[in-house]
Formats: C-alpha cells, structure tokens, sequence
C-alpha cells in the first residue's frame, strides 16, 4: 500500500531542509514561553517576564512578514542568513542581560530586535511548494507540516519551560537560541531546493496583504487563532477551579493531539471539494466544536471536547496555506504564507488577553464564550470570502488564455 508521507521524501533534498527546518522552527514554540519562564525565575517579576515575552512576540508578527517579503524578492540564502545574525545576537545580548542584571529597558531593546526572527515554517512550505507546485503531493507535505507544527509546539514549551526550571533560568531561551542558530545555517546550505527569485512585476510589487485572498485568510486566522489562546488559559483556569491543576497540560496535548491525528489522515486524501469550500466547512467544524465547551462538567468530559475539537485545527491550516499558495502571486508566496501565521499568533495573544479578563470578572467556564465568539468570527469571514476563495488560481490563468 502506497505511503503518501514517504513519498513526498522521495525528492533529492527533501529529506534534508524539512530536518533543518524543523530544528530551525523550534524557536518559534521555544521562545515566548522560554522568556517567561527565564525572568520570572531571574527577576521573580511575572509582569516584567510577560511584557518582554510580548514585545518579542509583537514585533516578530509584524516583522517576520517584511523579512518574508525580501526572501520573496532576494531569495532565502540572501535573507536569512543576515536576518538571523541579526536575532541571534539580540537573543545573546538578552541572555546577558538577564544574567547580569541589566537595566530593565536592554531586556526590552533585545526583545525589540530579536523580532527580526524570520518564519521558518513559512521557508520550509516554499520550498515544498518548489517541489510539488500543482501536484497532489504538495496537499500532502502542507499536512505534514501542520503536523509538525502541533508537534512543535506540543514540545518547544515543555523543552523550554523544563530547561530553564531543572537547569538555570537563561537554559531554554540558550538552547532556542542554539536552535535558530545551527538549524538555520543547515538549511540555508541546501541551496538545491532553495525557491527560484520570481520577477516582480510593477503591478504586484506592493505586499502580499495587498490581495484579497490573504485579507480573508489571515482575517479567518485570527479568530481560529483566538480560540487556540483562550483555550490554553480557559483549560488552567478550570482545572485549577476543580482542584486539577496538573492536569492542564494533559488537557492542552489532548487538544493537539486529535490536530495531529486528523492532519495525518487529511493529508492522505484526495477530496474532489474545492479549497474554498473545505476551508468553509473546516471553519464550520472548530465554530461547532467549541458549543459543548460551555457546558462541560468535569476534567474528563473536558477533555474528550477539547481532543474532538482539536479535529479542525489541522484541516484549517491545511487548507488556509493551500489557498495561499494557489492564490497569491509566486513572487509573494513566501510573504503571504508569513501573514497567514501572523493572523494565528495575533489571534492566540489575543485569544489568552480577552479570556484572561473574561475568566477574572466571571469564571473559569465563562472563558470558552470567547471560543465561541472567535468560531463564530472565522466562520462568518470565511462564508463571507467564499466568492474571492473560490475564483480561479491566478497562476494558470496565462496558460489557459494560451490554450
């Protein structure tokens, strides 16, 4: 029986940059939490360990699509390369001033320009995309890397967290830093799969959020975004409410992990249902998922929603970066996809800050109503996209008028 996931290996290089970019994206799982953990233990100051976390966190959404927009432009070994200098030096200079105690405002200053820290999930699709451009295949390495996205950041917290607390409170944030560092080198030294620079043509020179399908997209995200933040602080906060607090974390790999299940059996099919119309559906499945939230009982019934609900996850992704690259410009390919995993790390910060208020003013359960108002946002704003997700892929426009 064929192995789709095996097959997608078989490529001359393949194997090489998804192996580099997957030590190269532990950062992004690595960092915000390592941060936290390294200042609170440090300083002892939780609002000082969460603001430096959040500066870092802010600009890198920001940022990360500008970087993407110049790999876009000048090619990833380009990029990269200076753009990664650049973060690992700030992240080095943040490690020191932890460990000696510097004035608060170089922590801030280092966070700042640390967000410079490129999106290697976004470098790593491109080059699949490279790959297997039109082909089956590429529907299959996007599932893989979805995957591998909930695997990350399933382990990237533990090993941060665990390393700054068993060790010394700068071990995870160094380790993240080593990651980026060594991870990134590997992969921009493969230049065989490196994506060719596309001409940019006047007319489409501007960004990448500039067209419409990414507006949607990246709009859509943010709400899925929302409900994966207020679930991480809803899920701590109702079972510390229920005298559980340990079995959070279990809770929270539970949720990821029906992501992963689900990821790797869409990955294997070959549905006949437009991309469009399988976003809509998998954005009507996470806004259904999160009703029973509201009148969960108890850590096991908890539980059992939270892994059913994590079945959407892996098929919004999937499909979102699958838009992606059938719609936007092959010039912008690298920029679009960054915005799109902006829309999710805006959405997940503003998901855990809405929550958070809502759980303090009116209960641990009361935070899942903002899950239901963020599944309510994504469903509505991929309905309303369907027109624009469903016209026909730009890029095959010129061999069909051809034809």
């Amino acid at each position: 029986m064929p192995n789709p996931y095996r097959e997608i290996f078989e490529a001359p290089g393949a194997k090489g940059f998804a192996a580099a970019g997957f030590l190269a994206r532990l950062p992004v799982a690595m960092t915000t939490m390592g941060i936290v953990a390294m200042l609170s233990q440090s300083h002892g100051e939780y609002w000082l360990a969460g603001a430096v976390s959040a500066t870092f966190a802010l600009t890198n959404a920001f940022v990360a699509p500008q970087v993407s927009r110049l790999v876009d432009r000048y090619g990833q070994s380009r990029v990269l390369t200076p753009a990664t200098v650049v973060a690992v030096a700030a992240f080095s200079a943040l490690l020191l001033a932890t460990h000696f105690k510097w004035p608060y405002w170089t922590l801030f200053v280092s966070a700042f320009i640390a967000g410079v820290m490129p999106s290697m999930p976004a470098m790593v699709r491109a080059r699949w995309t490279g790959l297997y451009h039109g082909t089956p295949k590429l529907h299959t390495a996007f599932a893989f890397e979805s995957v591998l996205d909930e695997v990350v950041y399933m382990a990237g917290s533990v090993l941060a967290i665990g390393l700054s607390v068993s060790l010394f409170p700068e071990a995870g944030p160094l380790a993240s830093t080593l990651f980026l560092a060594v991870g990134t080198a590997l992969f921009v030294g493969q230049r065989s799969t490196e994506p060719p620079v596309r001409p940019v043509e006047a007319a489409t020179s501007r960004s990448a959020l500039r067209v419409p399908a990414v507006q949607i997209i990246t709009f859509t995200l943010i709400a899925v975004g929302a409900i994966f933040g207020t679930a991480e602080v809803t899920v701590i906060a109702f079972s510390e409410e229920l005298g559980q607090k340990g079995a959070a974390s279990l809770i929270l790999a539970g949720y990821a992990g029906g992501s992963l299940v689900v990821g790797l059996v869409f990955g294997t099919l070959k549905l006949k249902t437009s991309l469009g119309r399988q976003f809509l559906i998998a954005n009507a499945v996470a806004m259904l998922t999160t009703l029973p939230l509201l009148w969960v009982n108890s850590i096991p019934l908890l539980a059992l929603m939270l892994f059913l609900a994590g079945a959407s996850i892996s098929p919004t992704f999937i499909t979102a970066f699958g838009l992606i690259e059938r719609l936007v410009p092959s010039s912008h390919l690298t920029e679009g996809i960054t915005w799109a995993m902006t829309g999710i790390f805006i959405g997940m910060a503003l998901g855990s800050f809405i929550s958070g208020y809502v759980i303090d003013a009116f209960g641990a359960q009361s935070g899942f109503w903002v899950s239901v108002a963020g599944g309510g946002v994504a469903f509505a704003a991929a309905l309303v996209g369907q027109r624009v997700l469903q016209r026909p892929s730009p890029k095959i426009i010129p061999e069909a008028a051809a034809a």
